[in-house]
């Protein structure tokens, strides 16, 4: 694992102790927002393992499902999870009034953390690699299909 994986991993973990004290506190848009990007950082960690760098939300997505999960290397219900959290996020951050509820937040709160785990799994066993150098990618914030 690189220190760049390792930092994004670390940040994971603490944007999910931050969306689960944003939900505590009644804030759900807040606490969707930041599950997603737990996913979201926990999902570029595990692409820079194959030497992909993305910062755009739709060329992430679409990455995680080519890269990891059609190579059978992520479990696909992981690749629906990120897309479910996008998905949440763009809700609660952009309607005036969002429609998510706090069960919502507490289920992206639980997969957030579930992607941790597999980053875990999935790196902790790999030899040790040296950062790699970002790639551009190209595309928007333009929601992913469904």
């Amino acid at each position: 694992m690189t220190i760049d994986q390792e930092d994004l991993l670390r940040k994971a973990q603490l944007t999910i102790a931050a969306a689960a004290a944003l939900h505590a506190d009644g804030y759900t848009d807040s606490a969707v927002s930041r599950a997603y990007y737990a996913m979201f950082y926990v999902a570029q960690a595990l692409l820079l393992e194959q030497g992909l760098t993305f910062s755009k939300h739709g060329s992430l997505l679409a990455a995680f499902g080519q890269h990891l999960v059609k190579t059978g290397r992520a479990p696909a219900h992981f690749h629906r999870y990120l897309i479910d959290a996008y998905n949440a996020r763009v809700t609660g951050d952009y309607k005036a009034k969002s429609n998510l509820l706090p069960a919502d937040a507490a289920r992206l709160i639980q997969q957030a953390e579930e992607f941790v785990a597999l980053a875990d799994q999935m790196l902790r066993t790999s030899a040790p690699t040296q950062s790699v150098p970002a790639i551009p990618d190209e595309g928007s914030e333009a929601e992913p299909q469904k």
